[in-house]
């Protein structure tokens, strides 16, 4: 019986000891493979780690049984008690199932970690070293991916422990997800096609900016162009895309881009916002105080380049110039200029994000996926409410010229009002007048009588006269036709054959459709009314051709009277003029007459006419493009 109790005793002992010792390698935050779990995620206050302030420790050294001790689970460690002078020891224990239907990796979230060396425990014994991080090249990865995987071997029953060394030049954010690949793949697809939307809206927004400032040269719209261009390239910095996309084989600009675009997104902030609010005439208090801000900034930004690049993390002050031009739009609104009401909740969305991103890099408040995304959320908004605000800056300005237009039209209807009552008043007085010269003087009344006659008869010649004028006008319009034929027009009078568009096209649709209408698709003569003004619909084929469709007036971006004239220019003999006196005359750019002109040169020598008239050039066709 002494015996019996004795072996319980031992064996009640080794199984202590050897839980004990189980326990004391695998550590308390052991992760257990089970199918029916997809992930789970280790924050830096629930894993095992060793701070290691000597920096002289290797494997061989926290391998040690002895050593195991020292790992141990800090629950108040966060990333701002991050030490970028210590190297950190990180063990993670998991519990391997050879009977899972699933394959499972190891992804640490912190892609801007500079050296992530891993021991992997392998089957025959011994580790296997895995060297990771962003200072390494991009290829190195056997994961193409922008955060750090590796494989859980997971082939033999029992306790793996996993050991990573980690050094980073600034501040890591050391968290490690245990999942699924098919969790993992589901994850990285959703992330990306995430990534596509955020970037895409980036791309069109900035490309839309960017055709506007070409259109109408508001260098505003450059500099808000840039701005996008900024804040694209710093989130995928911040993503670790930049890495994986733009420069995978140097990783030594992944020390030095969060800064270099963190400074180029307030520098393009500030300029944007100067131009925007019109700071200069505005408020030039505020004006001077974003450009001291840019300054400061720009030593900032030059002290990171040149003398410590831990100025280039994100850091409290960082929100200033943002909180700034905030507070400057909203003061700048709150005096009458309502140009700046979607400027002021963009940038109060943004300055919330910038905020809000701020304090979780510092590790102000608790780490979550929302608030990580904080700064890409604002982002998005800021730059979809500051394209509404250039819209809505373009629209009241609208507003403004219509209703100063409206208050002309009024004030010449009340001036047209005011000399109605005064030809009133006039007109009285002279009934009055000649009721009283009647009166003293019935003489005149008989010479009245006679003019009254007389009247009658010059209204008579006039009436004669009149016909005569208008026959005489149509003598003269046929003159100016034949003059045209002739190249004999001056300026003046080509305007008045062609003082607008309209008379433009209804000429050419005398001169195109006069004799009857051609289908240029089938040859049908047939047709009925386009849908549009000066078009007409084939009735065989439904082709729709325009009366410019297939002469060199088509496509021409300038009023049309001015093109009729350039094209009639260049065969008059009248009036031969520069290119910088046309330019002048018509109000158009030099370039824009240049080109007119080439592309009627070009389309006479294609039909190889020497001494075109005003017909030939109505009938040629634009070989331009050809």
């Amino acid at each position: 019986m002494s015996w019996k109790c004795l072996a319980i005793g031992l064996i009640l002992f080794f199984s202590a000891s050897s839980l004990s010792l189980a326990q004391r390698i695998s550590g308390s935050s052991t992760f257990r493979i089970e199918d029916d779990l997809e992930e789970r995620i280790f924050a830096i206050d629930q894993l095992e780690f060793y701070e290691d302030t000597s920096n002289l420790l290797d494997f061989e050294d926290i391998i040690q049984d002895r050593f195991q001790d020292q790992f141990r689970i800090r629950p108040d460690f966060d990333k701002s008690n991050f030490d970028i002078n210590h190297t950190y020891w990180v063990k993670l224990s998991i519990e391997n199932d050879p009977n899972s239907s699933k394959k499972w990796l190891i992804e640490f979230y912190d892609q801007s970690i500079d050296l992530l060396t891993a021991y992997l425990p392998e089957r025959a014994g011994g580790y296997r070293t895995v060297l990771l991080g962003d200072a390494l090249p991009f290829d190195v990865r056997s994961f193409k991916h922008k955060n750090f995987e590796l494989v859980i071997a997971n082939e033999t029953e029992g306790i793996s422990n996993y050991y990573f060394k980690i050094r980073s030049s600034q501040k890591a954010d050391i968290r490690i997800a245990v999942r699924s690949v098919n969790r993992f793949v589901y994850y990285a697809l959703s992330e990306y096609f995430a990534y596509g939307i955020f970037y895409g809206m980036i791309v069109i927004i900035g490309l839309y900016n960017l055709l506007i400032y070409s259109a109408i040269r508001e260098v505003k719209y450059l500099f808000y162009t840039f701005y996008l261009a900024s804040v694209g390239i710093y989130a995928m910095c911040v993503d670790g895309i930049a890495f994986q996309y733009l420069w995978p084989q140097s990783p030594g600009l992944n020390q030095v881009a969060n800064g270099l675009f963190s400074y180029s997104i307030v520098l393009w902030a500030i300029l944007f916002s100067i131009k925007f609010l019109n700071t200069k005439n505005r408020s030039y208090t505020i004006h001077v105080i974003l450009q001291v801000i840019l300054v400061l900034k720009t030593a900032l930004f030059l002290g990171g380049f040149l003398v410590d690049q831990k100025l280039f993390e994100i850091r409290f002050y960082d929100v200033i110039p943002f909180f700034f031009i905030f507070a400057a739009s909203i003061h700048i609104w709150s005096k009458g200029y309502q140009v700046a009401r979607f400027f002021v909740i963009a940038y109060g969305v943004l300055f919330l994000g910038v905020t809000i991103k701020a304090l979780v890099n510092a590790a102000i408040i608790p780490h979550q996926t929302l608030l990580y995304y904080s700064l890409h959320i604002a982002f998005l908004l800021e730059m979809l409410l500051l394209t509404f605000a250039l819209a809505d800056r373009v629209r009241i300005l609208k507003d403004n010229r219509d209703r100063a237009l409206r208050r002309t039209i009024r004030q010449i209807e009340t001036n047209a009002e005011l000399k109605e009552k005064v030809n009133r008043e006039l007109e009285q007085k002279v009934r009055e007048r000649t009721s009283e010269l009647e009166q003293k003087n019935r003489l005149l009344e008989e010479f009245a009588r006679q003019v009254s006659e007389k009247d009658e008869e010059i209204k008579r010649i006039n009436s004669l006269l009149d016909r005569d004028n208008y026959k005489l006008k149509s003598s003269i319009r046929e003159s100016f036709q034949a003059r045209l034929s002739n190249k004999l027009l001056t300026f003046e009078e080509f305007r008045k054959i062609f003082p607008d568009q309209s008379a433009c096209l209804r000429y050419l649709e005398e001169a195109k459709w006069g004799r009857g209408f051609e289908c240029r698709q089938c040859a049908n003569t047939k047709s009925s009314k386009g849908p549009k003004v000066f078009t007409r619909r084939c009735s065989r084929c439904g082709h729709i051709d325009s009366v410019t469709a297939g002469t060199i007036f088509h496509g021409v971006r300038f009023p049309l009277e001015k093109a009729f004239y350039l094209a009639y220019n260049s065969i008059t003999k009248h009036e031969k003029q520069t290119l910088d006196q046309l330019a002048e005359l018509l109000d158009l750019r030099k370039n824009t007459v240049w080109a007119f002109r080439k592309k009627v040169a070009k389309s006479l020598e294609e039909v190889e006419i020497t001494q075109p008239n005003w017909d030939d050039l109505l009938a040629l066709q634009d070989f331009s493009s050809t």
